[in-house]
């Protein structure tokens, strides 16, 4: 079984500017992941590009849910966690079997 892993964020910067790098600084930081948490099978993040939308997204596969758990808490994660938190406003996540 693999387990599609999909979050969206709203950043809490009113000005549209602050918003855009706030969501390019967190996908950035989430594709570096690739290569350092050895669970992620793959994982895209991407900072949005059409007006009324959320303001970034991310999409990660898993092998288990065990493998997502364990990116959860892994350290270089935490680390980009932690960025998410001091900069958005709301945030929705969905994960399902693929």
């Amino acid at each position: 079984m693999t387990l599609r892993h999909v979050v969206a964020w709203k950043m809490a910067a009113q000005d549209a500017a602050t918003r855009a790098d706030h969501a390019r600084q967190i996908a950035e930081r989430l594709n570096a992941l690739v290569g350092v948490v050895p669970t992620i099978g793959t994982l895209t993040a991407g900072a949005n590009v059409v007006d009324g939308n959320w303001d970034v997204a991310l999409v990660a596969d898993f092998a288990d849910k065990a493998a997502l758990d364990a990116y959860a808490v892994h350290p270089a994660h935490q680390e980009v966690v932690a960025y998410v938190r001091s900069v958005v406003a709301d945030r929705v996540a969905v994960d399902f079997e693929l």
